[in-house]
């Protein structure tokens, strides 16, 4: 494969956004740039601050999760660390935000791309799973944060594969055992590479920078 059609294979996938999804990250991001321009520090309230930073956040990491450098052949890919912005968000305003703009994130994802076996299922991919990487919020160490973020979101998944999708284990190979393998090589890649990012020294710097300003 050339580099151009390995290029044109990383940002296929942005092509699959519908409408409504391209609308929904449209507006969080005019937000974000239309309170930069109006607010004003003597004025400027927390909670708006939280909403349009969660809004920046979902956006830039659902961008970013449908930019894939490697697909795997059971499915998921790897991405640009797409998480990392949800859990910055978390390290920035605490779990319970956290919590709630993974879930938005999650109903997003759902609006988007929609897979649905059953309304648990939903509830384990969708809600919970991604809602899990606030916990984030509970540390004050970033890196900390991730781990445990990215084991939750791997535990929720983890239960949807056994409990949805045996089915698709290998002929003799025990589910619990396929689900996580499977769901190692996808979410804990994810975190794997949200960590190393995280520890590189200019975006160290960039995440205390803006920590300091909000």
């Amino acid at each position: 494969m050339s580099v151009l059609e390995y290029l044109q294979s990383v940002f296929s996938k942005l092509s699959e956004l519908k409408p409504v999804t391209i609308a929904i990250l449209i507006a969080c991001i005019l937000a974000f740039i239309i309170y930069l321009l109006v607010s004003k520090k003597q004025t400027e309230r927390f909670n708006a601050k939280i909403i349009v930073y969660a809004g920046l956040s979902i956006s830039v990491s659902f961008v970013l999760s449908y930019l894939r450098l490697y697909r795997w052949p059971q499915g998921g890919s790897i991405t640009p660390a797409s998480m990392l912005p949800l859990f910055v968000f978390a390290h920035f305003f605490g779990a319970k935000a956290g919590i709630t703009a993974g879930a938005a994130y999650g109903l997003l994802n759902l609006i988007q791309d929609p897979f649905i076996v059953h309304w648990v299922q939903v509830l384990l991919d969708y809600i919970l799973a991604y809602a899990a990487l606030g916990i984030a919020g509970y540390f004050k160490n970033i890196h900390q944060g991730i781990a445990v973020g990215g084991f939750a979101r791997f535990f929720f998944s983890f239960l949807s594969g056994v409990v949805f999708f045996g089915q698709y284990a290998p002929e003799g190979m025990n589910v619990i055992l396929y689900s996580i393998l499977v769901n190692l090589l996808i979410i804990g890649t994810e975190t794997i590479i949200c960590l190393v990012v995280s520890f590189v020294p200019q975006v160290k710097n960039m995440i205390k920078t803006l920590k300091s300003r909000i």
